[in-house]
Parts: C-alpha cells; sequence; structure tokens
C-alpha cells in the first residue's frame, strides 16, 4: 500500500513533466509565426502592463495542473484572437494596396492626358507663333532697330554736354535699349523727339543758366554758352563735362592764352560772327592742350644742366649784344673819321692812329711803321674783347646738350631697370630731360653764333680800315722821304 501511494503521488509530477515540454511546444509553435507577424505591433505599453500580472503560486501538485490546463487554455485564446487581429489586418493591407493599385492608375491616366494637351499645346503655341511673325512682318525688325537706335543714343547722349542743358535721358533710352516687348507708339514718339532734339542741339550756340563745379569743390549757377557739343565757356574760362557725374566743371588750369584769348570776345558777343576755339574731339585736345608743359615748365625738365646752359647762354648773349652795340658805335665813327682825315679824333680807333701818325711826324718809315702797326694791335684787341667768350659758349652749349642727353638717358635706363617698360611715365622724366637739354643747347648756341660772326665780321672790317689807313700813311711817309 506504501508503494502504491507513492506511485499515486508521483503521478501528478511525472503528468506535469510530461506535459510541459508538450505545453511549451505547442506554445513556442503557435507563437512564433504569430510573434513574427506582431512583435512589431506590440507597444511598450502593453508589454509594462504584462510585466506588471502577478504570477499564482501553487500550493499542491493538483493546484499546479489545474494553473497549466487554465494558463494552457488561456494562451489558445489569445492565440486565436491574435490569429484574427492578424487576419482581419492582412485584408486592410490587401485593400490598402489595391487602393494604391487603383489611385496608380488614375494617375497614370491622368498623365497621359495632360502630355497629350502638352503635345496639343506646343503646336497650337508653334502655330500661333508662325501666324504672329507674319502678321508682324516689318515690325520684327522695327523692334531690333528701335533697341539698336535706343542703345546708341543712350551711350551718346550719356557723353554730350547737352545734358547739362537738357537734363538726363539715360532712363528713357535704357528701357527702350532692354526692352523685350515691341515699343508702343507713344516710346517711338519719345525716341524720334530725342533723336531730333540732340541733332538740332548740336548746331545751336546757346546761352543759359547751369550749375558749374568751382576750383573750390562747391558747385555754383552760373551763365553757360554751350558752342554745340564742342566747347563750353563761363565767366571767360572753358568748361569740361564730366559724364560720371554728369556736371560741368571749371577746368583748374586753361589751355594756352591764344585758345583762351578768344573766350572773353565770344561771351561778349550778342550777334554776328565771333572766334572761338572749339574742341572737334569733345574735351580730348582741351585736356592735351592742358597737359601740354609750358615754357617755363619746359625748362624746368632740363635739370641743373639746363639751368647752367640758359645761364651762360643769358651771360653770352648780354655779352655778345653789349659788344655789338659798341661795335656798331665805333664802325659809325671810323666811316666819320676817314671822311676828315686832316683832324683826328681820339674817339675812334682811326683818330688814335692817325694822332700816333702826327706824333711821330718828324721818325723815319720804318720807325712809323711800327709805330702805327703798334697802335693798330692796339685797337684791335680792345675791339676783340670778349667775343672769345661769345665764341666758347655757342660751343660749349651744344657739348653740355649732349651731357644732359646722356644723364636723362642714365635716367630713364634706371628707372626701366626699377619699374619696367610697361608704364611709359616712368620713364617720362629721363626723356624730358634728354631731349629739353639738347633743344636748350641748340637753341642757346644757333644765335650765339650768328652772334659771333656778325661781331668777327663788324670788327674785321673796322681792323681793315685802320690797316688800310696806316699803310697808306706809310706810303706816303715813303714817297716824301724819297723826294
Amino acid at each position: 500500500m506504501a508503494c502504491v501511494g507513492e506511485r499515486w503521488r508521483t503521478l501528478p509530477v511525472v503528468l506535469l513533466l510530461a506535459l510541459a515540454p508538450a505545453v511549451s511546444a505547442q506554445e513556442t509553435g503557435e507563437a512564433t509565426e504569430y510573434e513574427q507577424a506582431a512583435a512589431v505591433e506590440r507597444t511598450s505599453d502593453e508589454l509594462a502592463s504584462e510585466s506588471l500580472v502577478a504570477v499564482p503560486k501553487a500550493r499542491s501538485l493538483e493546484e499546479l495542473l489545474r494553473l497549466v490546463e487554465q494558463g494552457f487554455e488561456t494562451e489558445r485564446g489569445e492565440n486565436r484572437e491574435r490569429e484574427e487581429e492578424f487576419k482581419r489586418r492582412r485584408n486592410d493591407q490587401e485593400q490598402l494596396l489595391n487602393d494604391s493599385l487603383a489611385k496608380r492608375m488614375r494617375l497614370e491616366a491622368l498623365s497621359q492626358q495632360l502630355e497629350s494637351a502638352y503635345a496639343e499645346n506646343e503646336m497650337a503655341i508653334g502655330a500661333d507663333q508662325a501666324r504672329l511673325s507674319e502678321q508682324l512682318g516689318q515690325m520684327g525688325e522695327l523692334f531690333g532697330v528701335v533697341r539698336q537706335v535706343a542703345n546708341d543714343l543712350s551711350g551718346h547722349t550719356w557723353e554730350s554736354i547737352t545734358n547739362s542743358q537738357l537734363g538726363s535721358r539715360k532712363e528713357l533710352l535704357d528701357r527702350l535699349g532692354r526692352s523685350k516687348e515691341l515699343p508702343s507708339t507713344d516710346d517711338l514718339r519719345r525716341l524720334w523727339f530725342e533723336l531730333h532734339r540732340e541733332m538740332t542741339q548740336q548746331g545751336r550756340v546757346v546761352r543759359y543758366r547751369a550749375e558749374v563745379l568751382g576750383l573750390d569743390g562747391q558747385p555754383v549757377e552760373r551763365e553757360v554758352i554751350r558752342a554745340g557739343v564742342f566747347s563750353a565757356v563761363s565767366e571767360g574760362r572753358y568748361l569740361a563735362w564730366e559724364s560720371r557725374d554728369q556736371q560741368l566743371r571749371e577746368l583748374s588750369r586753361q589751355p594756352a592764352g591764344k585758345y583762351l584769348e578768344t573766350v572773353a570776345p565770344f561771351e561778349a558777343a550778342s550777334s554776328g560772327f565771333a572766334a572761338l576755339a572749339l574742341d572737334p574731339s569733345q574735351g580730348s585736345l582741351l585736356a592735351a592742350l592742358i597737359e601740354a608743359p609750358n615754357p617755363v615748365e619746359r625748362v624746368q625738365q632740363g635739370g641743373a644742366v639746363g639751368y647752367v646752359i640758359i645761364g651762360l647762354g643769358l651771360l653770352a648773349l648780354a655779352l655778345g649784344v653789349v659788344k655789338w652795340v659798341l661795335v656798331s658805335i665805333t664802325s659809325r665813327r671810323v666811316a666819320a673819321q676817314r671822311k676828315q682825315i686832316e683832324t683826328p679824333n681820339l674817339g675812334n680807333p682811326l683818330g688814335r692812329v692817325l694822332s700816333v701818325y702826327e706824333k711821330n711826324a718828324t721818325a723815319d718809315a720804318e720807325t712809323l711803321e711800327l709805330k702805327l702797326d703798334e697802335a693798330v694791335l692796339r685797337e684791335t684787341s680792345q675791339l676783340e674783347r670778349f667775343l672769345w667768350l661769345v665764341k666758347t659758349v655757342s660751343v660749349v652749349a651744344p657739348l653740355l646738350g649732349l651731357l644732359g642727353t646722356v644723364t636723362g638717358m642714365i635716367q630713364t635706363f634706371q628707372a626701366i631697370t626699377l619699374f619696367g617698360a610697361g608704364d611709359p611715365k616712368m620713364m617720362a622724366g629721363g626723356i624730358s630731360e634728354a631731349l629739353v637739354t639738347t633743344m636748350l643747347g641748340l637753341i642757346t648756341a644757333i644765335p650765339l653764333v650768328l652772334l659771333h660772326a656778325t661781331l668777327a665780321n663788324s670788327t674785321r672790317r673796322i681792323t681793315d680800315v685802320l690797316d688800310e689807313q696806316s699803310a697808306g700813311l706809310i706810303a706816303i711817309r715813303s714817297e716824301n722821304a724819297d723826294d
């Protein structure tokens, strides 16, 4: 009986151990499919609620077996619910897929309709454009001409001095030049008007009030006279047109006097004709005249060598002029003395030579000849005094000019070595010195050579007269000695 009791007591345990793997296997088999399909759908809240369920504790084997059976039944019910939920959701997914396929088919049909409409519209647009071009005819060429004329006139008027009187027209012309539409009749009329007005103003001399930028940088309203599109003057001075600022500006430096002298009479004239120096390049020639150096600036470009040449030239010229005056006076006195040989005048060389003859009236011919030769040499020395200086400067001046040329070229090559030959302004100083010194040397030498030749010729004529008269006196004495 004890053995039988032991077997019956161990039977639930065996059944429990036998059922546990079966239940686990069945649960695993049934739950695997579900978990694979629905594990993603589980929320964190459901997992948290399941973890909080209290696990019952069995007090005996029968109670444990009963709990296992209840758990098995519960698990099967939950699995059936999950399978039904999965099937229901699978049906919903199929419905969504069918809806998406139907929507795709509708969109594809709509796309085909739109492509057909696009192709039809392209054909209609091409036909309309061809019909528009045919109907426009010469209007297309007119559009191109209007744009070209507007752009050309815009650039011309922007640089034209007429803007100081008529105002800027750039906004209208730029709009017509950039427009991609056909111009209206009003635009064509305004373009024609601006063309006609610009052509008319180019041939007129107009007096009007305008703002002029003074030398102090402040704009002042003045009376301006505009001679076509070439020159503008005000208060006896030339004005320049600054196209960048669209304003007249007084020149800080005016052109040479022969051009500036025409401004005041031109402003004073109220009718008829008046002379005025015009700039046909509309500012370029005027700027070049302003930049041209005056004589003082030109001399300054010669540097130290140029000043030396000028100093020596002025000294030699002054001495030569004084000597020429003295020689001219002496020549006239000698000519007058030749007419009065009997009465010697000590105020001229010939008179002094004649006085020597009278002082040696009793001397023999040889002694008298020596005395007269001495007197002639003395007078010749006085006549030729300082002529060597004029001759020397006339020879040295070109040599100094050549020296300035060499120093200027050395300066030019130094500038080329330091800065290269790309900027001519860097070499302008040396080239100017080289050319100006050469010019100054020639300008100094040429008149001095002529002056020296003139003085030498005049002195030689006086000396010839003295020699002639002294030879005559000696001949007379020799004849008297023979008698």
